[in-house]
Order: C-alpha cells, then structure tokens, then sequence
C-alpha cells in the first residue's frame, strides 16, 4: 500500500489543506491526515476539535484516516507504514521552508519521500493564521474553511 501522512497543526484545517488532500486522494492508497501536537505552539482551538472537524471534512472518503501524534514526524510516519510525506505549497517561501524540512527528513529516514502538490492558485493565500486572524477580530472567515469548521461563533 502507498500510504501518505499529511502533517499539521491544522489550526483550523482550511480549505487549502482540503484541496491538497482532495487532490492526492489518486496517487495513493491511504492519507493519514495527522494532527501533530507541539509544546511550543499556542493553539486557538483544542485538539479534539481539530480531529472533528477533520473527521467531518472528510467522512465520505474511505481513503481517509485522522491521526494524531508527537515527536518526530519521521517517526509517526514508521509507526504508521507510511512511505510518504504530502505537503502543500502555496507560495516560494513555503517551498524553501519545506524542501529544507524534507531533506532533513530524508537524512532521518531515507526511505520516506516528501511529495509537494501547489495550492490551487484561488486558494494560495489562504492559510490557518490569517483564518485565526479573521476569527479573532470576528470577520466572515466561512469562506475559507470546509463546512464542518463554519459554526456560529
């Protein structure tokens, strides 16, 4: 089986990450959408919630798994049989952070691939923070999340 592990804090998950997962649904057997956990990031919502509501997004598609897990990414990704890494890139600067990130990966784990997928040109400036952003000053941010994530505040 091909199977990806799709890191993030997903804080909330937005339809950019959407698009990524939708779009790589094809080129493998299993995605486990992982939610990593970090001592030194201050999350919005809990985890709990982000699980659920990537739960939700994603309900209708059994290629789909929810994970959660600490630590190396690398390791979460052996623990699961996972032989790839999907990540997203919206912009350049994301893709000189990630491709320093993949190599370091690589170097841990040398059988572990990174595979890189753009962000679909209408959804490239979305991202989780700018979404807290426009949560936190109670802007309409519904139009940049899935439904599941659309709830009255």
């Amino acid at each position: 089986m091909k199977i990806a592990v799709f890191p993030g804090s997903f804080d909330p998950i937005t339809l950019g990450h959407v698009d990524i997962v939708k779009r790589a649904l094809p080129l493998f057997d299993k995605i486990i959408v992982a939610v990593g956990r970090n001592a030194n990031k201050a999350y919005m919502f809990p985890e709990e919630q982000r699980i659920a509501w990537i739960k939700d997004t994603f309900k209708d598609e059994p290629k789909i798994e929810v994970g959660q897990y600490s630590g190396l990414t690398t390791r979460y990704c052996t623990e699961v049989g996972a032989q790839f890494i999907l990540r997203g890139l919206r912009n350049p600067a994301d893709f000189e952070f990630e491709k320093a990130i993949a190599q370091t990966n690589r170097k841990l784990k040398s059988d572990l691939d990174t595979v890189f997928l753009l962000t679909a040109s209408g959804l490239s400036s979305i991202s989780s923070s700018i979404v807290r952003d426009v949560i936190r000053n109670h802007g309409d941010y519904s139009q940049f999340v899935p439904a599941a994530v659309r709830v009255p505040s």
